[in-house]
């Protein structure tokens, strides 16, 4: 068992910034308008919908579309899973994409959180042992403010050995890629890079190294938790395999626990059976049940650290190691610069390095790892666009696609571009107000009474160390967001 401590090595949180005045004008000034669009025909208008964001256009092209044609950015569509399989999912939304109309999804006030994670389409609580998790509570939910309590309490206490874990991980991660290059001329790095940061996070959550009491779990628990994390999400998702394959046996309908019921157990066991000051914490400081405690310790490793991780770490890797333009050098030069080796590398000195940060959020900005997020009216309000108000009704659903929204011309300069620079010096701090990629702006502070992701900054310091990291290893890398080709040692 590792030792914790309540000490945080975490830096202070940034100040709050004065957010800066919208270019648009304010909401008493700009027209009331019916929002444009339809649901279309009963099983009819959602099938179409489905087969255009899976198979005709995608959800890039989707969504696209259709800002064009109703010439607005807030717009009513349909959004999977739907029929014939899945009769207790509403797909109809209201899709919001700029900036300003997406921001009502975190006001706690007019929305409410309830069950919307993959919008009304939820997963069976077999997934999670019968126990509805956080992620899936309102913060009106006493158990929701228990449940964010106990998960920050996690973090705070893991931050004394966080750095220390996470790089021991990827030591063993960069061995990998190094040899499998000398060997086969390229690595394709996403599972030992799933590998290697599951170890890490169950070391740094639930106070355990795999290694040390499970090789088992800890050469298999990743693919374990890939195959539980795909069947909950897999009717949202779209694969890209041969169609009509996709759409007639991955999105017709919900997949039964009962297909990952053994792996989940493992993992469900593996922690009961060595996380015991994690979840005597739980119980007795947070007052959930032991079953909750585990649960909800599972999901959050599992599919908010873990899941994360898999799909924005590729990203991030593969933007550095396919640029051309300089970038690495500029980057590696400033890693160099405040750290003389990998002793030196911690929280703090990470936050001293704005290039690497910068490239990290416009990562974040670029490919967010999550790229849907729903909220549904708590009341009735009027919801405010760059151009537009509009009258929302309680009950309904919003639906924001982040890819799109985080692309919004009227707050991103050239935001079709990949600036490494965005996020540096004071104009680039003011921009972190409108960087949504945690249920919540960059500048938000995660509490019991909001649901913004309760490790957002260990996401942001963590990517950040495993860039500086890599440019204290090497001098250069080429590759992609699959595959490493070359490392350069550094000199």
């Amino acid at each position: 068992m590792i030792l914790r401590t309540m000490a945080s090595t975490l830096p202070p949180p940034p100040s709050p910034k004065t957010k800066p005045q919208s270019s648009s004008p304010p909401p008493s000034q700009l027209p009331l308008r019916t929002i444009p669009g339809s649901y279309g025909l009963p099983l009819l208008g959602p099938l179409s919908d489905r087969l255009d964001y899976f198979w005709f256009q995608g959800p890039e092209t989707f969504f696209r579309t259709r800002i064009e044609k109703y010439k607005s950015t807030v717009f009513r569509t349909n959004i999977p899973p739907a029929f014939p399989f899945l009769g207790n999912v509403n797909p109809n939304i209201i899709a919001v994409l700029d900036v300003k109309s997406f921001s009502h999804l975190f006001d706690m006030d007019i929305v409410e959180k309830k069950d919307v994670l993959i919008g009304d389409f939820r997963p069976s609580l077999s997934f999670t042992g019968g126990v509805r998790v956080g992620v899936y509570l309102d913060p009106t939910d006493p158990k929701h403010g228990q449940v964010k309590s106990f998960t920050m309490d996690i973090l705070k206490r893991s931050s004394e050995v966080w750095v220390r874990e996470l790089l021991t991980n990827l030591d063993t991660f960069w061995g990998t890629v190094e040899s499998d290059i000398s060997q086969n001329g390229a690595a394709s790095y996403t599972f030992p890079l799933q590998r290697s940061f599951f170890n890490f996070l169950v070391a740094a959550l639930a106070g355990v190294r795999p290694a040390d009491v499970s090789p088992e779990i800890s050469a298999d628990g990743y693919t374990s938790l890939n195959k539980w994390l795909a069947l909950q999400i897999i009717p949202t998702v779209k694969i890209g395999i041969l169609q009509p394959l996709e759409e007639i046996f991955l999105h017709s309908w919900a997949y039964p626990f009962l297909f990952v019921a053994g792996d989940y157990k493992k993992l469900h066991d593996f922690i009961e059976n060595h996380a015991g000051e994690v979840i005597r914490r739980g119980q007795e400081d947070f007052g959930l049940t032991r079953e909750e405690t585990i649960h909800n310790l599972l999901f959050v490793l599992g599919f908010n650290a873990y899941g994360g991780f898999s799909v924005f770490l590729p990203s991030l890797i593969g933007r550095i190691a396919g640029d051309e333009s300089g970038l690495q050098e500029r980057i590696r030069t400033e890693v160099r610069r405040v750290c003389g080796s990998q002793s030196d590398l911690n929280f703090r000195s990470v936050n001293e390095m704005d290039l690497v940060k910068s490239v990290v959020y416009e990562t974040l900005r670029m490919s967010p790892p999550v790229p849907l997020q729903f909220a549904r009216a708590r009341k009735d309000f009027r919801l405010s666009s760059n151009d537009s108000v509009y009258e929302v009704k309680k009950g309904e659903l919003l639906c924001g696609y982040q890819l799109l929204v985080m692309r919004d011309k009227t707050v991103f300069d050239e935001p079709e571009k990949f600036k490494p620079d965005r996020f540096t010096g004071q104009t680039g701090s003011e921009l972190l107000n409108y960087l949504y990629w945690s249920n919540g702006p960059q500048t938000g502070t995660p509490s019991e009474s909001n649901k913004q992701c309760a490790a957002k900054d260990y996401v942001t310091l963590t990517a950040s160390l495993l860039v500086a990291d890599l440019f204290l290893r090497y001098d250069k890398i080429a590759g992609n967001s699959g595959q490493i080709t070359a490392v350069e040692k550094a000199k």
